[in-house]
């Protein structure tokens, strides 16, 4: 029994998430396989959104909407090939769109509104699914 709990310890950080199978954010623990959905709006989530949000390859809606989040949206944001829901208004972030945000080739729904955001890169051309 000591083996397996020096064993397990040694392979968790932060509130108990499990190495390389969850990460941290917000003080939760969300398994990056797993994770379809992180629907976190208006909790009152404030801070940078951690670039650990693009290690989720399975999460197709992501909602982080009507928070206090500052900062830039990070170019990981570009890893979440299969996000068809994006909504990240009526926040605080700031600074230019990440070029990356053009891998999002399944988005069909994109929200960036009600925050001070700049410049529209050209690769959001490449996001046909729009409606």
């Amino acid at each position: 029994m000591l083996v397996f709990i020096l064993f397990f310890s040694a392979f968790s950080f932060g509130h108990n998430c499990v190495y390389e199978i969850q990460v941290e954010l917000w003080d939760e623990c969300y398994n990056t396989q797993t994770t379809t959905k992180l629907h976190l709006s208006g909790i009152g989530l404030t801070g940078k959104i951690p670039p650990q949000i693009g290690d989720f390859p399975n999460l197709y809606s992501l909602d982080l909407s009507n928070n206090q989040l500052t900062g830039e949206i990070p170019s990981e944001i570009g890893n979440l090939t299969n996000l068809n829901f994006l909504y990240l208004q009526d926040n605080q972030l700031s600074g230019e769109i990440p070029s990356e945000i053009g891998n999002l080739t399944n988005l069909t729904t994109l929200s960036l509104g009600s925050n001070q955001l700049t410049g529209i890169p050209p690769e959001i051309g490449n996001l046909t699914n729009l409606t």
